[in-house]
């Protein structure tokens, strides 16, 4: 049996075969089209990256507490960003 011949069978290491993302029913794309319409089909599955949590009502009330309110000042602007 030649080399090219072998079944998955035959090497139990060999990866299964992947069922195709999707198939050309009609036309001939060229290799970047085909290439670009894989881009788009894949991306469509990632979910949307979250955004950063913004601080709670209980994170101002807490800074309240400690007497950390934003105070008037040279440099409050940093001193706000909690």
């Amino acid at each position: 049996m030649s080399p090219a011949k072998h079944r998955a069978e035959d090497n139990p290491s060999a990866p299964e075969p992947v069922a195709p993302m999707f198939s050309v029913v009609k036309g001939e794309p060229t290799a970047e089209e085909l290439a670009a319409l894989a881009a788009v089909v894949a991306s469509v599955g990632v979910p949307p990256t979250t955004e950063p949590a913004k601080p709670n009502v209980r994170h101002w009330v807490r800074r309240q507490q400690l007497r950390l309110d934003p105070t008037p000042g040279p440099g409050a602007w940093k001193r706000s960003r909690g």
